[in-house]
């Protein structure tokens, strides 16, 4: 558990003062703290996925965290699927959203869960309520068992007593509870011996990773026969936008250039040449230009700049003002400024209409704006009037959990250069059954899929044990309904082929 050692200090002041050890008013309150009850709700539920018609138990529980004291400190929810009669040598695929802060609803009623919420699949408003909530043939149940993780601070996760979020809010801190989580899931269902898979998407592919640090990377191991990554950021060096740093000018510009042709401002036979006509750019003259800085000849600059009008969109003039180095923020405003209009940073195919027309960043995201409300509708309504969950909270889709502790186990201060992506080389080098998938939208600013390439092709990962996908939408690919369907096929081949 965590803070272990702040717990046995404390036990070792408890036992050395004979005060505190003759007083009995203490104990009714720590007997109380260990008395917590579990909230939880189940129902039977049926439905066809996959062309399979399946019998499922839906259960809505929270998993209990103790410190070694016995004492609950913390209640983590998860929402499982589990087709019946149970098999406990079937597949059980452990899943999660980002943020750090987000709620597993996105995956739950967007993708994988046998029911999602319809909002509009061509990149516009999901408007006002009532929101369609419909059966989900891509749901995943025919091929695997499902279990919803949501982290304390999301969903209706939440600390217990004194105990503080902090505790559990830092990448290697989250990471630890997540793991306890799926061994108690995994002990209380008698599932031990079952193939296993983790995944995560956006911030949930860097919890991935660190979650499968803490699962295969002692000798308590829990091996997994894979790993789903869904809008990939392990790196996140390589998409920094700080100054003085090239790296995410690189790894941003093919994203620019596919939405750059999605809205008629660059010409191409396809998104996939043109993207990868970029990726060439980016790690050769455009790398060679921005490493040489103000070392670059006057012939160097003109050339690269005309050919990153050419793959962004923007006019030499304004590539000039901006040192030929676009920050995402600057290109969702100036793509299609003369229209009157910014692009999204989760999906590039949405717009919005900002305030007016003068500024330099967009107001807001039209790509979050345009689906939250319906996912949030469709969540709380499944949740409580469905299963019948019984809560007081409210449900948290995207929430505050700061301050984030951002080291790595051992805490070293990884802030200058924070990268995950060794935690999954290391994995995939130590245990030959497990595999990666990776699934990527070419709209998607918040996790590029370049950076995503650049972090998992470095030395220490065997490609053959990779898999790459690809869709036509942004950074929540499922929103769209062919790329829903295309999606939920390829990861059930991903998971049949353990």
């Amino acid at each position: 558990m965590i803070f272990r050692t702040l717990l046995a200090a404390t036990a070792v002041l408890a036992l050395s003062s004979p005060l505190v050890a003759q007083t009995d008013e203490a104990k009714p309150a720590a007997k109380a703290e260990t008395a917590y009850e579990a909230n939880s709700a189940s129902k039977a539920l049926s439905g066809t996925f996959g062309g399979r018609s399946i019998r499922y138990t839906a259960t809505v529980e929270e998993q209990v965290l103790k410190g070694e004291d016995g004492t609950p400190k913390a209640a983590i929810v998860t929402t499982s699927y589990v087709a019946e009669p149970r098999d406990p040598s079937r597949p059980v695929t452990f899943l999660f959203n980002g943020g750090p802060g987000s709620g597993s609803v996105w995956l739950q009623m967007g993708a994988f869960g046998p029911k999602r919420v319809a909002i509009p699949s061509d990149a516009r408003d999901d408007g006002a309520p009532p929101y369609p909530i419909l059966d989900n043939p891509d749901s995943l149940l025919d091929v695997t068992d499902l279990v919803f993780i949501d982290p304390v601070g999301t969903g209706f996760s939440h600390t217990i007593g004194d105990t503080k979020g902090e505790e559990y809010w830092g990448v290697t801190k989250d990471a630890k509870s997540v793991a306890e989580v799926i061994r108690i899931w995994l002990s209380e269902n008698g599932r031990w011996n079952s193939p296993k898979f983790l995944g995560g998407e956006s911030y949930g592919t860097t919890r991935s990773a660190a979650v499968v640090h803490e699962l295969e990377g002692g000798y308590n191991d829990v091996s997994l026969n894979g790993v789903i990554l869904i809008s990939t950021v392990l790196d996140f060096g390589a998409g920094a936008e700080t100054e003085g740093a090239e790296l995410g000018y690189i790894t941003t510009l093919p994203s620019m250039a596919a939405t750059a042709l999605y809205h008629g401002k660059a010409t191409a036979p396809s998104v996939e040449q043109f993207v990868e006509e970029a990726r060439q750019f980016a790690i050769g003259p455009y790398a060679a230009f921005l490493l040489k800085g103000q070392n670059a000849s006057t012939q160097e600059r003109a050339a690269v700049r005309a050919e990153l009008a050419r793959f962004t969109g923007l006019s030499e003039e304004f590539l000039d003002r901006a040192d030929l180095r676009v920050s995402s923020g600057r290109f969702y405003k100036e793509l299609l400024r003369d229209r009157g209009l910014t692009v999204g940073r989760l999906d590039s195919r949405y717009t919005g209409t900002d305030y007016d027309s003068a500024g330099e960043y967009p107001d807001n995201d039209p790509s979050f704006y345009g689906i939250d409300g319906g996912y949030t509708a469709a969540i709380n309504h499944f949740m409580r009037d469905t299963l019948g969950y019984e809560t007081e909270r409210n449900y948290v889709t995207i929430g505050s959990v700061q301050p984030w502790d951002w080291r790595l186990e051992g805490g070293r201060d990884t802030n200058a250069y924070l990268n995950v992506a060794p935690y999954l080389g290391k994995a995939l080098r130590e245990n030959s059954g497990m595999r990666i998938f990776v699934g990527q939208g070419w709209y998607d600013f918040a996790t590029p899929f370049f950076a995503a390439e650049y972090a998992l092709t470095r030395t220490g990962f065997p490609q053959d044990r990779i898999e790459w996908r690809y869709y036509d939408a942004g950074h929540m690919m499922y929103v769209r309904d062919e790329d829903r369907h295309k999606l939920s096929e390829d990861v059930r081949a991903f998971i049949r082929a353990r």
